[in-house]
């Protein structure tokens, strides 16, 4: 039986229009404030709004799920977005857009939690990898279409948020034709924070947090790091464009080989590139080739941590588990570009490169060792 069912394959349909909108509102929200020159710690607290709204909807994802079932949560969720987004064309008021941007980042944190437990809750443990491996496709592949629609379309505020609130609207629709099975009623309610403390699942827990602070300190300190390099605004576009990329072509074939030759053994393999990568990017050396192995490994590391977490626990833990996972890689995705930046800021810039490999080192010292030997997961330190 294949593991892309009716409704798999509706809401991968739902998450490509909502990351395409996601990505649009991401790079141009900050710029329509500079455009009404708000000073740049204003424009700052607005984005970190969104992401603080990204950890609040992680906390209360898995009790709507819970009380409402996946369908209605995912359909409610679109709603509170397109809401969301609407009201920036209320006011260029610093604290109104402050408001919309942690609403948005709520909704959007409750239709990762139920696009990925639904995904965990349709397949198997033989699957999983190629699930999260889709997902994770979809999901660039959203990012990407809307970076390249800003450089087609008008940038306008009120130009854009039609047609970005009517792709949350159509984005709502496939699971009007394809019902997601809902939890078990009869099932006791799991806690998130039992999640974050299972002995059993915390490679993949540490999985995320590594994740996170690799991710977020690529997106965010890469550009500036090429800039740095003396590059232009186009030549560090490509560079990133190949990082992307290269974790879109990453994620199907990678998934493939975690599901059939392990997900651990698969995770020491991509964390050891994530290594490899980082010190070839330190010798400036086939720069190309450094990158693609980077992005490679460093964007296809989530999908598998989480496949691993996953099938240590029941499918009524799903859920839960899935929101311990995303909120470890949030918060890893925060600490990361904060901690790179300051040691960036203070020695060099080459500290982007040793930090990504330091933390990969860590975690491929905690895979190496024997499964009863590893100590509290870092999500709950």
């Amino acid at each position: 039986m294949s593991a892309y069912s009716r409704p798999v394959l509706m809401l991968l349909a739902g998450l490509l229009l909502l990351t395409i909108s996601i990505a649009v509102l991401n790079t141009l929200v900050p710029l329509w404030l500079a455009h009404q020159s708000l000073p740049t710690w204003r424009v700052g607290l607005v984005s970190s709004s969104y992401f603080s709204g990204n950890l609040a909807g992680t906390l209360v994802a898995g009790m709507l799920i819970k009380n409402i079932g996946f369908t209605r949560s995912y359909h409610y969720a679109c709603a509170l977005f397109a809401v969301a987004t609407l009201g920036l064309a209320l006011s260029y008021g610093f604290s109104v857009w402050v408001m919309f941007r942690f609403i948005a980042g709520i909704a959007c944190a409750i239709i990762w939690v139920v696009v990925e437990s639904a995904l965990m809750r349709s397949g198997t443990a033989r699957t999983r990898g190629q699930l999260l491996a889709a997902y994770m496709m979809i999901y660039y592949m959203g990012t990407v279409l809307g970076q390249l629609l800003l450089t087609k379309v008008s940038t306008e505020l009120m130009q854009v948020l039609p047609w970005v609130i009517s792709l949350m609207a159509v984005a709502a629709l496939p699971l009007l034709f394809a019902r997601v099975e809902n939890q078990n009623e009869d099932a006791p309610t799991t806690s998130l924070w039992p999640m974050l403390r299972r002995r059993n699942a915390r490679l993949g827990i540490n999985g995320c947090v590594i994740s996170g602070i690799v991710l977020g300190s690529l997106y965010g300190l890469m550009p500036l790091y090429l800039s740095h390099q003396g590059m232009s605004d186009g030549n560090v576009g490509y560079w990133m464009a190949l990082l992307v990329s290269a974790g879109i072509i990453g994620q199907w074939p990678i998934g493939r080989l975690a599901d059939r030759y392990g997900k651990l053994m698969m995770l020491r393999v991509q964390v050891f590139m994530v290594i490899l990568g980082a010190v070839a990017m330190l010798g400036h050396t086939a720069m190309a080739p450094a990158l693609f192995v980077l992005g490679a490994s460093g964007f296809t590391l989530y999908p598998v941590a989480m496949a691993w977490a996953c099938e240590k626990v029941s499918q009524d833990e799903l859920v839960a588990m899935n929101q311990a996972l995303l909120l470890s890689y949030t918060l890893g995705s925060l600490f990361g570009p904060t901690m790179t930046a300051m040691l960036m800021q203070h020695f060099s810039d080459r500290l982007l490169f040793v930090m990504i490999a330091i933390v990969a080192g860590l975690y491929l010292a905690m895979l190496l060792r024997k499964p009863d030997h590893h100590h509290t997961p870092v999500a709950t330190a």
